[in-house]
């Protein structure tokens, strides 16, 4: 696009006035006397050709000025044109499992926990405009980030969680409790848990299956996923003179209750057996949780009045130097 293609006008209605200064020229120049008149002697002196054309650049600088006027009040401009997208966006509570058996081994080389917070800030990242908070849960359940779409904060916060933070055991209709109670009062119409845990409901005084349906009545979703592989793995199950002691303990995640939890809100349940299974369910969730993004263009403008307003200014002041020399205009 070319420079002068993006150049309007605010008023261009303005620039009708333009069509007056022909007609101002020919109505001039049918009242021209046939002497020239002139007020001082040192004109006359030069001769009538310097004369004439002194008159007629008088006539020259005025409809410059004239014309320079009209077209800044016409507020002459340059187009610039950007592009904003907006979508509604997603509300999403992310209830993280930090109880101790996330330490477990069983994705090696790292644990569980190092995964699933590797994978969910990932999924983080693949958010642009969605309110995200975070809720910790083991025995009891705690917001660590109430909704907001500022993702240093939310990334930071998955950073700390570590076991020990909260009372340890696996609670998890609390956990949807308390994340549904950041959900309920959202705006927009999209609202979701995505519940990541490793183990059975042993704690809490909230029903898992009460605490979905109360979910459900809010219009929320709950995309639940079990982390951790299926038979024996090293669970940790005490502190020794080196650090954690680990033994091999059969894996329980309770499977049906968590695909109980989430068909009753209109989710899924997934089973991620290893990191790369985890990868794909988060990015699984990422695209069945995407709004339309409606995209507005919004023309910024340039002014450009000041030129033409310029113009008009310097024709003036010439003019006037030029008829206090000659004299006053005819």
């Amino acid at each position: 696009m070319n420079f002068l293609s993006r150049i309007d006008f605010h008023s261009p209605w303005l620039l009708l006035v333009l069509l007056v200064l022909p007609w101002w020229w020919l109505w001039r120049r049918r009242r021209e006397p046939r002497a020239i008149v002139f007020s001082r002697v040192p004109v006359l002196v030069r001769g009538p050709r310097a004369g004439r054309f002194i008159a007629r650049s008088l006539v020259v600088l005025r409809s410059l000025a004239l014309a320079g006027m009209v077209v800044a009040a016409a507020r002459p401009r340059i187009a610039g044109r950007s592009e904003q997208s907006n979508s509604e966006g997603i509300n999403i509570v992310i209830a993280f499992d930090i109880s101790s058996s996330m330490l477990a081994e069983d994705f090696q080389p790292q644990n569980r926990l190092e995964v699933a917070r590797e994978k969910v800030k990932q999924f983080i990242r693949m958010r642009t405009s969605d309110r995200i908070g975070v809720v910790a849960f083991s025995g009891e359940a705690l917001t660590q980030v109430p909704l907001t779409t500022d993702y240093p904060v939310i990334l930071a916060a998955v950073d700390n969680l570590q076991p020990g933070q909260l009372e340890d055991g696996t609670a998890i209709g609390t956990a949807i409790a308390t994340s549904a109670n950041r959900l309920r009062s959202a705006p927009g119409r999209s609202r979701v848990i995505v519940l990541l845990t490793d183990g059975v409901n042993n704690r809490g005084a909230i029903d898992p299956r009460t605490a979905a349906q109360a979910a459900a009545a809010f219009g929320i979703r709950i995309y639940a996923i079990g982390v951790g592989t299926e038979g024996m793995a090293p669970v940790p199950v005490g502190r020794g003179v080196f650090g954690l002691r680990y033994e091999n303990r059969q894996v329980e995640i309770d499977d049906s209750l968590l695909t109980e939890v989430a068909g009753r809100t209109g989710g899924r349940y997934f089973r991620a057996r290893d990191a790369a299974a985890l990868q794909r369910i988060t990015e699984e969730i990422d695209r069945l949780e995407r709004t339309p993004v409606r995209t507005r263009v919004h023309t910024q403008y340039g002014e450009l009045y000041r030129w033409p307003l310029a113009l008009a200014m310097l024709a003036l002041l010439v003019e006037l130097g030029l008829s206090a020399w000659r004299g006053p205009l005819p």
